[in-house]
């Protein structure tokens, strides 16, 4: 086990990173390119959160819904439940992903394969991406994820936002969305003067839900801005139920967890998920951050502590850290 590691722990290209730990084992997917066989999402094993070994692809796309018809495929998390694994992801093929559609595949191991179930989780949507299966302390499921606003509300933006609904099974969805957090400063902005369904708009995102409960409060993280900018970042909201109503913090000026150093050694940092040490003592965050030369977004880890029931981390850091014990 390494005692110390330093950021970003994969090499390759790896955006959107979520780790499952099974059986004392991490596995982490991301979004990345395919592999030659035409299988989508790429699979990392690793036993200590640093040192990762590929496993190939692991998700074999529906028929019709495949690279060579210019799909791509977006953000994929897994949820273990009854014995088998979920991959929750988006694809689609139009200019920028606007036709991004929340798939689900199921697999009997981590690694998979994982074959698509042949359904749309949100069809009334024209875009929906970024899902995130949250287990309450009671066992029901949530899945947070990703639409687009068209309309303004009191200081929310136009743009894409979070709701949650709840899960009747692993592949189908309630129909009754909440919203969760919409873009609502400035530093949430995507892109300005953007066209959008026919108008030219300012448009502003909030994504990459990701959940954790700590002292009987829900908080959800997400990352906001333009994925590819310096803007980009984490921050979070508050509730004291999946379903909300969630509440801003103090400061949310900014983003409250991470952001771009001044450095510029780690730039944009954000799209999380959330483990845990191996030993359960530690909370830790995994992202993707750009090098300075904007050459890929890699996948790193840093550290979460909490500090007057808020969460902190020294990161995005990129010198020598102490490893996960």
């Amino acid at each position: 086990m390494n005692t110390t590691y330093r950021n970003p722990v994969y090499p390759d290209s790896f955006a959107d990173p979520f780790v499952l730990r099974h059986e004392g084992v991490y596995y982490a997917y991301g979004t990345a390119p395919g592999g030659a066989d035409g299988r989508q999402i790429p699979v990392l094993r690793s036993l200590d959160l640093v040192n990762w070994k590929a496993l190939g692809h692991a998700l074999v796309p529906a028929a019709g819904i495949e690279p060579d018809r210019g799909y791509h495929f977006w953000a994929p998390e897994v949820a273990s439940h009854g014995g088998r694994f979920y991959m929750y992801y988006s694809s689609g093929n139009a200019p920028e992903g606007t036709d991004q559609k929340l798939r689900v595949a199921v697999a009997d191991h981590p690694a998979g394969p994982f074959i698509d179930a042949g359904k749309l989780l949100v069809p009334d949507q024209p875009f929906s991406i970024d899902a995130h299966p949250f287990r309450d302390a009671d066992g029901q499921w949530w899945l947070f994820y990703c639409v687009d606003f068209l309309e303004l509300s009191h200081d929310e933006r136009i743009g894409t936002g979070i709701v949650v609904d709840r899960l009747l099974d692993m592949t189908t969805l309630a129909g009754e969305p909440r919203v969760v957090v919409r873009p609502h400063h400035d530093w949430h902005v995507f892109r300005k003067d953007r066209t959008m369904y026919g108008k030219v708009v300012d448009w502003h995102t909030v994504e990459g839900a990701a959940v954790l409960m700590r002292d009987g409060l829900y908080y959800c993280f997400y990352s906001g801005g333009a994925w590819e900018k310096e803007n980009y970042g984490v921050s979070y909201v508050v509730a004291k139920h999946p379903e909300g109503p969630y509440r801003r913090p103090e400061g949310g000026h900014e983003a409250l967890l991470m952001r771009t150093p001044a450095s510029g050694e780690l730039v944009g940092p954000g799209h999380n998920s959330f483990t845990v040490s191996p030993d359960g003592s530690e909370t830790w965050i995994v992202y993707h951050a750009w090098d300075p030369q904007r050459t890929a977004r890699r996948m790193c880890i840093d550290r979460i502590d909490w500090v007057d029931g808020k969460p902190v981390t020294n990161g995005p850091s990129s010198a020598e850290q102490p490893a996960p014990r």
